[in-house]
């Protein structure tokens, strides 16, 4: 395993230099794939965006038994740098998934859908304030915003596959 850093910053067919994109720890070959899941998601759920910084960090969960996360790494609305980190002791497919469930957090946070100031004042989505006493905000499950993001991880997932020819590899496929 290696810790090199891999940025990839791609330009659309005009050479306009668009969205810049780090990867951070992991083997060479969860790099190459979680940069070009992101990328994917990035064209898929915020093609117009053309100035986001995203940070991933592939790393040692240790004890912590979540896949993954994603916050906003400036204050106030439509941030554009984002901070995610993986575990990436995941199967690869799996890991993948979970770069796509953070990158539609990454959508909702861009696109001021979401909007979380602190645990005490609640959260706001989609205009809407949440109080942390709600059960849609306590549970969870329950969570609009994360009902999308686990409504959409796998669609995302098997179209960058079929789009990338590795939707026939054994590692592709589902596993339970």
């Amino acid at each position: 395993m290696t810790n090199d850093v891999i940025i990839y910053t791609y330009s659309n067919s005009k050479g306009q230099q668009m969205n810049n994109i780090e990867v951070i720890g992991g083997t060479k070959s969860q790099k190459k794939y979680v940069i070009s899941m992101a990328e994917y998601c990035c064209s898929m759920l915020m093609p117009r965006m053309q100035t986001l910084d995203i940070e991933i960090h592939l790393k040692d969960f240790k004890k912590d038994e979540n896949y993954g996360y994603a916050w906003p790494l400036e204050d106030g609305l439509n941030p554009r740098e984002f901070g995610l980190e993986i575990n990436k002791h995941k199967r690869i497919r799996r890991l993948l998934e979970t770069v796509a469930h953070e990158m539609v957090h990454v959508k909702q946070f861009a696109r001021n859908e979401l909007y979380e100031p602190s645990a005490k004042q609640g959260s706001r989505w989609k205009g809407e304030w949440l109080s942390p006493n709600q059960k849609c905000v306590k549970d969870y499950w329950d969570q609009p915003w994360e009902i999308e993001a686990h409504g959409r991880e796998c669609g995302l997932f098997v179209r960058w596959a079929e789009k990338n020819g590795h939707s026939k590899k054994k590692w592709a496929q589902y596993d339970l």
